[in-house]
């Protein structure tokens, strides 16, 4: 296997949620102490990386929809290792003009996405980490390739739960929100814990604090405040798996709480002061 992707100096004496990812949706890009996290996670609850194909589902149903609303920038934060349907891939599908700027903490992350993004222009990566978002905000503008007075889309995937100060979310979140001109939107998906028993559920929690980042998970209330005042799209906030299915038989559309996640898109009306 090619190993090039690998930086130097990673420590592993933890597992990462983002390499765990990643290798429950079939990758390549995880190390042993992340196989066996993970394995760890599907025998506490075996439809664990089901629950993570349904989030990078929506991921991929939110951004054709944004595309189809005009949108043509996106701001991927937390975006992990690159897997097949990366946001460039779906949106630049549909306009190549779009442009993408992908940003997470992880350095193989980082890495391996900015080895695969070499030859495209229109879409980089940035190692930032969400918790000081205005540091990432400004890593952001200085590869000068999003316009933040024009509109944005701010992808939030299955990331806010790796912050799990609530008030260190909520900075981050208007934060965000500040820099979100007329005509943006944020997307949101995030863990509600409720899929599983609350059994399970605590010793999920217990596996990812022995992990690089430990998670939380929230109420779709919370969530809720989180949007407050943007508009939100229909359906709403609703369990991940349906926010605008493509078809009956998606990934649970007939049992949506087992995706133990809800989702949501919210925008900035166009006639809004910035």
């Amino acid at each position: 296997m090619d190993r090039t992707w690998i930086p130097e100096h990673i420590a592993l004496d933890k597992p990462n949620p983002a390499r765990m990812y990643d290798y429950f949706l079939g990758g390549a890009h995880n190390f042993e102490v992340d196989r066996r996290a993970a394995e760890r996670a599907i025998a506490i609850y075996p439809a664990f990386p089901l629950m993570m194909r349904v989030n990078r589902a929506f991921l991929r149903r939110a951004v054709r929809f944004l595309v189809a609303q005009g949108i043509d920038q996106f701001l991927d934060l937390g975006s992990g290792i690159p897997t097949v349907g990366n946001v460039h891939e779906i949106a630049q599908a549909t306009n190549p003009a779009v442009r993408v700027l992908y940003a997470d903490l992880d350095p193989i992350a980082v890495a391996h996405s900015a080895a695969l993004l070499r030859d495209n222009p229109r879409a980089a990566v940035i190692q930032a980490d969400i918790r000081q978002p205005e540091t990432t905000l400004q890593r952001a503008r200085e590869q000068d390739l999003l316009d933040f007075d024009r509109p944005i889309a701010i992808l939030l995937a299955f990331v806010m739960h790796f912050v799990t100060e609530d008030d260190v979310a909520d900075r981050i979140i208007a934060t965000l929100r500040s820099v979100m001109a007329p005509g943006s939107f944020m997307v949101v998906s995030q863990s509600t814990g409720d899929g599983p028993s609350q059994e399970k559920h605590t010793s999920l929690i217990r596996l990812y604090e022995n992990s690089t980042s430990p998670v939380v998970s929230r109420h779709p209330a919370y969530v809720a405040r989180w949007l407050a005042g943007l508009q939100l799209v229909e359906p709403g906030i609703v369990r991940t798996p349906l926010w605008r299915p493509e078809s009956p038989q998606d990934l649970y559309v007939d049992h949506p709480e087992r995706a133990s996640s809800c989702a949501a898109i919210a925008g900035v009306p166009a006639g809004a002061a910035v």
